[in-house]
């Protein structure tokens, strides 16, 4: 007891129909607490120098059960890098695109290859921490969420300091999307968001580069299901470090939200 409040635990109920499921005793404080039931889908292109980190940061987190990565036709020696750690952990799944064909493309074949209860997107370069996990699993555990978004832009979790004009275009796009679905999303760009496994089957993925954030988001805002948004902290990388989205992508974008909420 700290302060008269009880120490807080998820903890596993006794399995009915061979799927994990759990029982609110209070939030969890970390990944510790939550046992595996995760299909972590990572794309990846051209990111050598961050690949072994991240995957060795990924695995290290107690919910993952499997981490599938799509190498979207890397060409720095990333696959080769790749094909090494795969030996170290048989949770390691490898798929590869002969061509570079966009992140909607790895992600589509990542999240159809997916096996567990839930399942969330991680990119390889840093910018989003594995060991918050259990935020965004909390409300799907507790059977409040079938699909929750990590905002970079609510609360008060840190992130780091960049382009002004990067975000005000992507606020510029949630508001827009929100305005073509009728959700009150802070931040839709986001890479984590976390499913149910059954709500991604529901779901065909159309877009190849980064149309699939509005797409997904405009599919999802169809469906009959709760949509959570939990707050992420955010270490985000300049160009020279290997930043890939552009002002082309924040067209598309918009492209993707017109299309998908009022042609599909």
């Amino acid at each position: 007891m700290e302060g008269g409040v009880e120490a807080v635990r998820l903890v596993p109920e006794p399995p009915g129909d061979g799927r994990p499921s759990f029982s609110l005793y209070d939030e969890p404080r970390s990944n510790h607490d939550i046992p595996p039931c995760l299909s972590v889908v990572m794309p990846v292109y051209n990111e050598v120098a961050t690949i072994g980190t991240i995957v060795r940061h990924v695995l290290t987190q107690r919910p993952v059960q499997e981490l599938i990565i799509v190498d979207d036709g890397s060409k720095d020696g990333t696959w080769e890098r790749l094909q090494w750690l795969a030996q170290s952990d048989p949770r390691i799944r490898l798929f590869q695109h002969a061509q570079n064909q966009g992140k909607g493309a790895a992600l589509r074949d990542g999240l159809k290859s997916a096996s567990s209860r839930y399942v969330i997107i991680q990119d390889a370069d840093m910018e989003y921490d594995p060991q918050e996990y259990f935020r965004l699993l909390q409300p799907l555990l507790t059977n409040k969420a079938d699909v929750v978004f990590g905002s970079r832009f609510a609360g008060s979790v840190s992130h780091r300091v960049l382009y002004y004009w990067h975000s005000v275009g992507n606020r510029l796009i949630t508001t827009l999307s929100n305005m073509a679905t009728n959700l009150n999303l802070t931040d839709i760009e986001t890479c984590y968001k976390i499913f149910r496994r059954e709500v991604l089957e529901q779901i065909t993925i159309e877009e190849s580069r980064f149309g699939f954030e509005p797409e997904i988001t405009a599919k999802v805002a169809k469906l009959d299901v709760r949509i959570f948004e939990v707050a992420i902290s955010y270490n985000g990388r300049t160009y020279s470090e290997g930043k890939k989205i552009n002002w082309k992508d924040g067209v598309s974008a918009l492209r993707c939200i017109i299309k998908y909420n009022f042609f599909r």
